[in-house]
């Protein structure tokens, strides 16, 4: 136990301290402070302790990232090793370090060999950043420099910085701050809430000629890059139609706009693949990168370029005017390469893909198939989402749905399970190492916190 931590603090004292000092995210903090947070102190595989010794199952790895769980040694034992021997160095000055060039090699041993160069960052929200930039800068390059204008999605979400919350589509990030220009956004493929009559195949299609209409709308000769999640993830969980993404790579090809995966969520595992477009089957010009590259345990992101994009900026692109003072941190690199290492040679991956997945989501379905008040379930490896709805057949959704839901993911708090809400959807995304027993907690618990919402909503 850290030196830091003292055991005989009482949670009391740790809430008036926090609301004392700190802006929480996503939140009403005069709300927060008047309830009090909870003050978590330790963690092991799925599980987290908080100060007052209450036990909860992690149905969310943190943030998406902790795909290795909690209490790895090795990857504390990585972290302490490179602080003793060099706790930091930067990427300028003509200057790199082992650990970072050893990571690009693990890195790019596990990617598709369409890829070839990382940009390090320290989050999501930096990667997509550094992929409005990057983008432009490409487009520079190659001679079209009017080629600027990012197009995105409605309710996609890149980060919390300005230009990523620009590029995501969450009006209500939106107002805080404003946007910036030359980025535009066309409907998410949401087949349960967007459908009308047609079939999930065929309003893929439809979801995705929203974009071909888009690009003719803004002229091809302007458009820069496409930019989504494979899935959508603070967004609700959202997985297209199978048809969608092989006609959205068919029409960027079509008019030369760049197609860029933020795999910030799905990367590193989560859906049976190492990258979750490999899952969809199609294949980006970019990939923005984070959380599941470290499990989270110390803050490190990048983004992927494919060999065309880096040998056009390296051999005719002159100086790259960016960077970042951490930018490939030589502990965060030694975190990644010990990360990565145990999701490989574990078989971590593959067993998401063969075994604990497809467990998942059989138990998801046989568990909330006819529950009266899930109208959809979606997932596909560790990742998954429970639409609330007032019909099924209909799929007519509660006008309600915000508070059923968060009613929902408190009644999971005080069952001991971390689940989250969004828009009528509850979403779950244990680490991967979970195993069936651990997952047979997290769907019990979740069909007793879903069991709860219903009696208490009149539905069951």
């Amino acid at each position: 136990m850290s030196a830091e931590f003292d055991p005989s603090r009482s949670t009391r004292d740790y809430q008036a301290a926090d609301a004392a000092h700190h802006i929480h995210a996503f939140v009403d903090q005069k709300a927060l402070n008047e309830e009090g947070p909870r003050v978590m102190v330790s963690g092991d595989r799925l599980a987290l302790w908080d100060n007052d010794g209450k036990r909860y199952l992690d149905g969310m790895s943190g943030l998406w990232c902790t795909n290795l769980g909690y209490g790895r040694k090795d990857l504390a034992a990585a972290a302490t090793a490179q602080l003793e021997q060099l706790p930091y160095y930067n990427m300028f000055f003509h200057t790199t370090h082992p650990q970072v060039i050893e990571l690009s090699e693990l890195l790019f041993s596990l990617l598709p060999k369409h890829y070839s160069h990382a940009i390090y960052t320290n989050s999501g929200s930096e990667a997509n950043e550094v992929l409005i930039r990057t983008v432009r800068k490409f487009w520079q390059v190659m001679g079209k420099p009017e080629k600027k204008i990012m197009i995105g999605r409605w309710n996609g979400y890149h980060g919390s910085t300005l230009a990523a919350t620009a590029l995501g589509g969450m009006k209500f990030m939106h107002e805080m701050g404003g946007t910036i220009p030359d980025v535009a956004h066309i409907d998410e493929p949401y087949w349960f809430a967007h459908e009308g009559d047609l079939s999930p195949e065929a309003f893929g299609l439809r979801a995705a000629k929203q974009l071909e209409d888009k690009i003719l709308e803004l002229g091809a000769d302007k458009v820069a890059a496409f930019v989504a999640e494979p899935f959508q993830g603070a967004g609700g969980m959202i997985i297209p139609p199978a048809t969608y993404w092989p006609e959205i790579q068919r029409i960027c090809r079509q008019y030369d706009v760049l197609l860029c995966a933020d795999e910030v969520i799905g990367g590193f595992g989560r859906t049976g693949e190492w990258f979750a477009h490999q899952a969809f089957g199609f294949e980006p010009d970019t990939l923005s990168i984070a959380k599941g590259l470290t499990s989270g345990y110390i803050p490190m992101g990048g983004l992927i370029l494919s060999r065309r994009m880096a040998q056009a900026l390296v051999e005719r692109g002159g100086v790259f005017a960016h960077g970042l003072t951490y930018s490939g941190h030589p502990v965060a690199a030694a975190v990644a390469i010990a990360n990565l290492k145990a999701l490989r040679d574990e078989g971590v991956v593959t067993q998401v893909k063969n075994d604990t997945g497809p467990y998942l989501q059989n138990c998801l379905r046989e568990v909330f198939g006819s529950h009266p008040l899930v109208g959809e379930i979606q997932g596909v490896g560790l990742v998954a989402a429970l639409q609330f709805a007032e019909d099924k057949a209909t799929r007519k959704r509660f006008a309600n749905e915000n508070d059923i839901a968060w009613r929902c993911r408190t009644i999971g708090f005080e069952e001991g399970l971390i689940i989250r809400s969004t828009l009528g959807r509850m979403i779950m995304a244990p680490a991967l190492i979970a195993t069936r027993a651990e997952l047979d907690e997290l769907v019990d618990k979740t069909r007793i916190a879903v069991d709860r919402t219903a009696r208490e909503y009149g539905r069951l």
